[in-house]
C-alpha cells in the first residue's frame, strides 16, 4: 500500500499533515522530498482540522459538555 503526504519536521520529528491510515507498529519506507515554500498548502482552519478528525459521539456533546467530561456516572437520560 502507498500514500503519498506532506508533513512537517519540528526539529525531532515529521508531523504528517493528515492522520495516517496505518496500524501501530506497522514498518514503512519513508523518502524525504522538501517542499518549496510557495507549494506549501495553506493552513487548515479548526473546523477542517476537527471535521478531519471523524471524531464519533452523542448528538447532545454541546449541551451536556460537562457532564460527559466530569460526571464518573452520568445517566443519559437526564
Amino acid at each position: 500500500m502507498s500514500q503519498e503526504l506532506e508533513a512537517v519536521f519540528d526539529g525531532i520529528a515529521l508531523q504528517p499533515d493528515t492522520p495516517l491510515n496505518l496500524a501501530a507498529g506497522t514498518r514503512v519506507r519513508i523518502i524525504v522530498e522538501s517542499v518549496l515554500p510557495n507549494e506549501v498548502k495553506p493552513l487548515k482552519t479548526f473546523l477542517q482540522t476537527a471535521q478531519s478528525l471523524k471524531l464519533q459521539g452523542e448528538p447532545d456533546w454541546s449541551e451536556k459538555v460537562d457532564q460527559y467530561l466530569y460526571s464518573d456516572n452520568f445517566d443519559q437520560n437526564d
